[in-house]
């Protein structure tokens, strides 16, 4: 069928309330509106899927949503009455319909005989990772576009470990989602007894397990009554629970209270993400009323903590989620070595688009480090594998998306586990008599310096992520024997699995496919270009390495040339 077909049938159609009627009849003269709406379907992937609210086939709506939970919830009745009766576990954040979801899902599930535990009130990705594994559920599901702008929304699906659902159950999932053509014949049961909701303890477990992944005791108490943080949620579900564990320990905490309301258009920001300077402002202003130490900020699911500190001048500056990733993985370090409890098989794991600086670092602790695809279900992946071989103890995780995780009590990012780290890092270093500031110079000047810069190359429309890949494809067939002052080393092609060095020779890179293109450069920085997985943005990442932050600021400049030429080149 065209999509004006599609369009039309899904407007006659009397099961379709008013308000949607309403609102595909304010359309009918766009064409290129309705082709975006009714031209596709909404993706569904690893990372469930992600959309622009509104009506239609490619949109996040009630009926979109009714129809992954209905394919999720024949999946599970494969698995038996004991996956059907452990159940689900459905979350939300604070976005537009997120609760209207959960809801809907929750009705879909018991309507299938299958047990739906909701919780009352918005709570972050992190507890609804805790919540599947402390309940015990066969899955979880969580209603979330994490950082996107405020016209989106997002269905995640968890498996019964707590990770985002694996690539193999997805593939399932998805096969029963496809057979459902008629989007408005799935049916819920609202009042069913199998509805049920998560208790309060469960809140409760989850702080007591982050108190018990303090590091440093001793340093809180002295310096956490005095220390001034300023904590925005962004209008997300963060705040109760980052507020109540940094209260917990006996840390400061001030809240900017114009950012603490649910709001779901997200007012007082352009977008809902910690990563950029902009999000964190308002927190700023105050710490600069009240002469704070450090400023926190975290999305709206509360899986990202962006961070900003005084520098050597006393003005704030927004660390990146690389710098905040090698402080804290310093620091965790440091912290275990110091106390005796560093594991001897510990590991690490990053996305391999996260700084390199971690490598030095992991070295310097004689600490084993894993790099993963862009997703932080892949480290919930290796966290998993060593639980049942004992191959190694995991200590640390994090991607330079502002996503970090210690602990085993959630397979997801944790920016409520990260704010109570970064929390007493801060106290920590106080006690010695000095800055995180001052130690993140200090491994600059241990280390070497690097910069690592990310930027985003926007698209639209029905077919981004189609133009996207194929720009990505082209990119494997050019020869690239330099950017800037850096030469190639090497160019992993992770769609093929393959690691080709400049002399030609070929090795397996042995780890999940993506498409993704990445230039080792001589020196051990790189250049990576891949097309995001949750917008229509194909995204550029740069690591280098150098004597000093000007040396390499320079050298920037010319990489980023070369590599926007690149592009040139593989758009034809």
């Amino acid at each position: 069928m065209t999509y004006q077909e599609i369009y039309d049938k899904w407007l006659n159609d009397p099961r379709l309330p008013a308000v949607y009627a309403d609102e595909l009849k304010k359309i009918a003269a766009d064409e290129k509106e309705k082709e975006y709406r009714f031209g596709g379907e909404l993706q569904f992937g690893t990372a469930g899927m992600r959309g622009i609210i509104g009506c239609g086939t490619n949109m996040m709506n009630e009926f979109t949503v009714m129809r992954a939970t209905q394919g999720l919830s024949e999946y599970l009745v494969t698995l038996g009455k004991e996956a059907m009766e452990r159940g689900v576990v459905i979350s939300y954040d604070t976005r537009r319909n997120s609760r209207l979801f959960a809801e809907k899902s929750a009705a879909v599930l018991a309507k299938n005989g299958v047990r739906a535990f909701l919780f009352d009130g918005v709570h972050p990705v992190p507890m609804l990772s805790y919540a599947v594994r402390y309940l015990h559920a066969a899955a979880g599901i969580m209603i979330t576009a994490s950082h996107n702008p405020k016209e989106y929304n997002g269905y995640k699906v968890y498996g019964e470990d707590g990770a985002q659902m694996s690539p193999e159950a997805t593939a399932l999932v998805v096969g029963y989602i496809g057979k459902i053509g008629d989007y408005l014949s799935v049916q819920g049961e609202a009042d069913s007894p199998l509805i049920l909701p998560v208790s309060a303890e469960v809140d409760e477990s989850y702080l007591r397990e982050l108190e018990g992944l303090t590091l440093s005791k001793k340093a809180v108490e002295k310096c956490g009554k005095d220390l001034k943080l300023v904590y925005t949620p962004v209008h997300g579900s963060g705040y109760l629970p980052v507020t109540r564990i940094l209260k917990r320990l006996g840390i400061n905490v001030t809240v900017v209270r114009e950012q603490i309301g649910e709001d779901p258009d997200f007012s007082t920001v352009k977008v809902p993400n910690p990563e950029f300077k902009e999000t964190l402002s308002m927190g700023i202003a105050l710490a600069g009323e009240i002469d704070a130490d450090v400023v926190f900020g975290t999305d709206p699911d509360s899986d990202r903590l962006g961070v900003a500190v005084k520098n050597s001048e006393g003005e704030f500056v927004a660390l990146s989620g690389n710098q905040v990733g090698v402080l804290l993985l310093d620091y965790i370090l440091t912290r275990l070595k110091e106390e005796n409890a560093l594991p001897k098989d510990a590991a690490v794991v990053k996305s391999f688009v996260s700084t390199g600086m971690a490598k030095p670092i992991c070295d310097e602790f004689g600490v084993t480090l894993f790099e993963t695809p862009v997703g932080f279900k892949f480290i919930g992946e290796k966290i998993k594998e060593w639980e049942e071989d004992g191959s190694h103890t995991f200590v640390f995780g994090f991607e330079e998306s502002c996503g970090y995780l210690r602990g085993t009590h959630a397979r997801d990012k944790d920016a409520v586990v990260a704010s109570m780290l970064c929390a007493e890092m801060v106290c920590y270093y106080a006690y010695l008599g000095k800055t995180v500031y001052e130690r993140l110079l200090e491994l600059y000047q241990k280390y070497g310096y690097v910069l690592d810069k990310n930027i985003s190359v926007q698209y639209s429309g029905l077919n981004a992520m189609k133009e996207m890949n194929t720009v990505v494809d082209a990119l494997k067939q050019l020869s690239v024997t330099s950017f800037g002052p850096y030469a190639v080393a090497a160019v992993r092609d992770y769609s093929a699995d393959i690691r080709r060095t400049r002399e030609g020779r070929e090795e397996p890179l042995n780890i999940p496919k993506c498409n993704c293109i990445y230039y080792e450069l001589e020196g051990g920085g790189f250049v990576c270009v891949r097309p995001s997985g949750t917008e229509p943005k194909l995204k550029l990442y740069f690591s280098l390495r150098g004597e000093s932050e000007r040396s390499v600021g320079a050298a920037l400049a010319l990489v980023q040339a070369d590599a926007e030429e690149l592009l040139a080149r593989a758009r034809g």
